[in-house]
Formats: structure tokens, sequence, C-alpha cells
């Protein structure tokens, strides 16, 4: 979920499956006050909810900024026939990482 549609979500109050592992953070002033308007605007969220989806969908728009790096090997090809390469960049390495930690959390927490 893009952050732009955050909002909207919010409005009308979604309910997902959460880690049973609890973050603690410290927000700068201003991001606290920010956070806190967000709150009197969405009150049937509360700010950790609010802070989750933010957290979510800030990975998803990191993860779509990780940059494609070719590597040497041919792992598929396009419509046209021509060579697609593998990426060797950060976002496979990441997406594996984070697929074992998925697996261990739900491993922990079967529901």
């Amino acid at each position: 979920m893009k952050i732009r549609q955050l909002a909207q979500h919010w409005e009308h109050t979604a309910k997902g499956h959460l880690s049973q592992t609890p973050y603690t953070i410290h927000l700068d002033i201003e991001a606290a006050a920010r956070l806190a308007a967000l709150n009197q605007m969405y009150p049937k969220q509360s700010p950790e909810a609010l802070l989750g989806e933010l957290i979510g969908a800030a990975l998803e728009e990191l993860e779509g900024s990780f940059p494609y790096v070719q590597g040497t090997r041919v792992i598929s090809t396009d419509e046209q026939g021509d060579p697609l390469f593998e990426d060797i960049g950060p976002t496979p390495r990441y997406l594996a990482l984070a697929r074992e930690h998925l697996e261990r959390l739900k491993q922990a927490d079967p529901e």
C-alpha cells in the first residue's frame, strides 16, 4: 500500500494480522505532533495502528526504491524474446531475508 493510500484506508478502518513482537520507538517532537494530528483526524485508529501502517507503507516504498543491478545470468526472456537478466542488487537479498523473518514470525505466532 502506498503512503498516499493510507488516509483512504483509515477512512474505512481495516484490520490485519499483527505481529506479537512489540517495538518501542521515540519520535522527534515534530513527528509526534503530526502523529497526534492524524490520530485526531482518524480517531478510530490508535496511534500504534497509524504508526504500524505508516511503517508498512514506508517499507513498501523503500523496497520499490532499491536499484536494479543487472547480473550476467539470463533468467527469462521478454515478449520480444530479449533476455532478462537476474537482479544482483539489494532487492533479492532483502526479499529473501524478509521471507525468512516472515516464516520465523509465523512459526512463533501460529494465530
